[in-house]
């Protein structure tokens, strides 16, 4: 008898990446993609993150040496949220503006069952003329995003929270078995944000949030540790 040959399959985290990216096209959203080497301006600056923002610092930021041959180079890193992407999709001035952006980030910390050094995040950004948009959206279209991905019965909270390049901003909590997973941090655009893309805050508004892949893999599979995504065991991925 002649075996057959054993068919491939996707990654896990490829595969929610797939199925975010169709709910987010059926709601007019484009999907765009952006390096992982970033500049300091990008990553930072722009999104107005402090020169003294703990979020610099080595302990959270893989930078890069500088180029010897380009001393007036920018500082590069590897990026730390997929907001940067965001940002250049700002930038071009294609006005109004639904896209998201998944992709890799990195940041340098301790590794457990919640927290990886690398990750896989899932951005998104929404612009218009002022009262075009408003947090109503953004919690509408969250709400409306989770539950296409996990069920209507998907319990889902926001908390006040803040974050730089918002104002203001939340945290998207999923319940999951008995306590709530941080799963997104969201809000409205910041004005020092649109003007770092050259643009008019008085004449636009929208807003923005970055959703975690890998813990909403965790939620969506029942996985209990980030950490089987990456140690490429054929065991672990063949039930997907």
């Amino acid at each position: 008898m002649i075996e057959r040959e054993k068919k491939g399959h996707l990654h896990p985290l490829t595969q929610i990446i797939w199925e975010s990216s169709k709910i987010f096209e059926k709601m007019g959203f484009s999907v765009a993609q952006g390096p992982e080497i970033e500049t300091e301006f990008n990553n930072f600056d722009a999104l107005n993150v402090p020169a003294n923002h703990p979020a610099r610092a080595m302990q959270d930021t893989f930078w890069l040496k500088p180029n010897s041959k380009n001393l007036t180079a920018q500082s590069l890193l590897l990026r730390t949220h997929m907001t940067a992407v965001s940002l250049r999709e700002l930038a071009k001035k294609q006005l109004p503006l639904r896209v998201v952006s998944p992709g890799r980030v990195f940041r340098n910390e301790a590794t457990d069952a919640t927290h990886e050094a690398q990750f896989y995040q899932f951005d998104g950004l929404a612009i218009d003329k002022p009262g075009k948009i408003t947090m109503a959206d953004l919690k509408g279209t969250l709400e409306h995003f989770y539950r296409e991905l996990f069920g209507k019965d998907i319990e889902i909270r926001m908390r006040a929270s803040f974050f730089p390049f918002v104002e203001p901003g939340v945290e998207v909590d999923i319940k999951w078995g008995d306590r709530w997973l941080e799963v997104c941090g969201a809000g409205m655009l910041h004005p020092n944000v649109f003007k770092a893309a050259g643009l008019d805050p008085n004449e636009w508004q929208g807003f923005a949030f970055g959703s975690t892949i890998d813990r909403l893999a965790m939620i969506k599979y029942g996985i209990e540790d980030i950490r089987h995504f990456y140690n490429g065991d054929l065991r672990f991925l063949k039930q997907f």
